[in-house]
């Protein structure tokens, strides 16, 4: 049943490939592109200097961020380690490049057997990490053939996903028998993977590592230069992440802000950078004056600042005086509510938080975020944050004092991890 299993989902990804490409390839103002390396998708892949590496997938830069602690542990207790991480996206190898020498990077094979097979043969890995339930069927078949251990770290299962695979067993089977651990973030992800017949000896529970964030002086020297440069006196708060149709929202609820305080600034950070463009035309459209990271032009105390630059969020959310954590004013289901916590920012954020429902619920359960529904009670939130400092600073200490409360994962996570090495 296997073997069908495998067939019939080779046949699929092979019949809608010219789909699968279009996506991964049709240029898109603002996209960026993948330049002469996108072969390495196919498996084409340069050969890693020295030793056979460990392999650390992280699918794009979130993935990534919450990776690097764990790289850093890993690199700490094994410096004679080679680590190669892939990534899928273009931003994601940009946030690779950040980590220098301490790793190599190399963009993942897609899912075709014979990419994977080509991308095996050049790397030559002695082990599969697998940031967050990035689950693929032929690299971990390809794994399985090779005898090469397989661990997912920081994982989730989700009660909706767990029954999906629960509908289709069979593709869940070919997935999870050639996983060596699975290092969940919850009991209840590991309940999860229980119940559709992971056996208990192969799970284990870690936290998540996304508590173990842990910015270095630097950003926080960087965010205090930025923020003299915007005005230390004027009140400024950011919105993280954001999606379309959020942006609107968020403007109008600037718009109430600046009702009650007409020097404030806010920080508007697209989630994706092909929608840069088209986020400062919404804001000079709406009536705001602009000011973008990437211009050295200077404008006069603007009334919106627009960061369009990847890889600077930290920097920015130092800035600032409260966070609004985007994607949740609309059905994505928000985005890391950790950053802004660990900086000991307020944090805010709309109602569509089920990507983060076990964070969100430690942060409220001990008054460290708020929660609006819509442009008109994050105006009017902001408005109070703004006039109550002392509640301002309270609320940005309890959000750090979660994070600091729920750190440890990481020496949770290398427990088993240097087991399997």
């Amino acid at each position: 049943m296997t073997m069908l299993y495998r067939l019939a989902y080779n046949l699929l990804i092979h019949l809608f490939s010219p789909l699968l490409l279009a996506l991964l390839y049709w240029p898109k103002k603002g996209k960026p592109g993948f330049g002469r390396r996108w072969p390495e998708h196919m498996g084409l892949v340069p050969s890693p200097r020295g030793k056979r590496p460990v392999w650390l997938h992280a699918v794009s830069v979130g993935e990534v961020v919450a990776a690097t602690p764990l790289l850093k542990a890993l690199k700490a207790a094994y410096p004679d380690l080679p680590v190669l991480v892939t990534t899928t996206t273009r931003t994601g190898s940009d946030q690779v490049a950040k980590l220098g020498a301490l790793v190599e990077h190399r963009y993942a094979p897609l899912d075709f057997p014979w990419a994977v097979a080509l991308f095996m043969r050049r790397i030559q890995p002695r082990a599969l990490l697998i940031m967050e339930t990035e689950l693929w069927p032929n690299w971990l078949t390809a794994c399985g053939q090779r005898t090469l251990p397989v661990m997912v770290l920081n994982a989730r299962l989700s009660a909706r996903s767990a029954e999906k695979y629960r509908r289709f067993h069979g593709i869940f089977r070919l997935l999870s028998n050639n996983i060596t651990h699975i290092a969940c973030q919850y009991q209840d992800d590991a309940d999860r993977f229980a119940a559709l017949g992971v056996p208990e000896s192969r799970l284990s529970v870690t936290g998540s590592i996304k508590f173990d964030i842990d910015y270095d002086d630097e950003v926080r020297r960087q965010g205090a230069a930025l923020r003299a440069q915007l005005g230390s006196k004027r009140p400024v708060w950011i919105a993280a992440s954001t999606h379309e149709g959020e942006d609107e929202q968020l403007l109008n609820a600037h718009r109430i802000l600046l009702q009650r305080f007409p020097d404030a600034l806010l920080m508007l950070v697209p989630r994706h950078p092909q929608r840069f463009e088209q986020v400062a035309a919404l804001i000079q459209k709406e009536g705001f004056t602009l000011h973008r990271r990437t211009q050295d032009e200077t404008v006069t105390e603007p009334q919106v600042y627009l960061g369009d630059t990847m890889g600077e969020l930290p920097l920015m959310l130092a800035a600032a005086d409260v966070a609004f954590v985007g994607g949740s004013l609309i059905e994505r289901g928000g985005h890391n509510l950790l950053e802004p916590a660990a900086l000991g920012k307020p944090v805010l954020t709309g109602p569509s938080v089920f990507n983060f429902s076990d964070i969100y619920q430690r942060l409220d359960s001990k008054n460290a975020l708020i929660t609006v529904n819509d442009s008109d009670s994050l105006g009017q939130t902001l408005i109070a944050l703004m006039e109550d400092e002392m509640h301002r600073l309270a609320l940005g200490q309890n959000a750090k004092q979660v994070v600091e409360n729920n750190k440890g994962a990481i020496v949770k996570t290398m427990t088993p991890l240097q087991s399997l090495l």
